[in-house]
């Protein structure tokens, strides 16, 4: 039974809240961790941020992608080569290829672009 909450949270991750800039200069600071005691709740907290951070890093890969893709369009007149966008995103010029490649698949997935 463990198995469908996991899917659940996961689905739902923990809210990512900016810091105050007087608590991201502590480095030992980090989304009020540091003040839960118990360790269960911490566990619990922790998760979920670790969770969120996933979420968000999956859902900026996708859209540098989709961005590479976009700068790479043949149709573009400013296009750039996949050695610019691999310079621009300081990735290996294989991995940018790789990138253009996921952004054109997104955009396939999500239908015609409007007009």
């Amino acid at each position: 039974m463990a198995e469908p909450e996991r899917t659940e949270r996961r689905l739902r991750p923990a809210p990512l809240l900016f810091e105050p800039s007087e608590a991201a200069t502590d480095p030992e600071h980090f989304f009020d961790l540091e003040s839960i005691e118990d360790p269960l709740e911490l566990l619990a907290r922790a998760t979920e941020l670790t969770l969120a951070f996933r979420a968000a890093q999956e859902r900026a890969v996708e859209f540098q992608a989709l961005a590479a893709a976009q700068l790479a369009d043949p149709r573009r007149f400013d296009r750039l080569s996949p050695a610019l966008i691999a310079e621009q995103a300081e990735w290996t010029e294989d991995y940018a290829r790789k990138m253009i490649e996921f952004g054109e698949s997104l955009q396939r997935d999500a239908g015609p672009e409007p007009a």
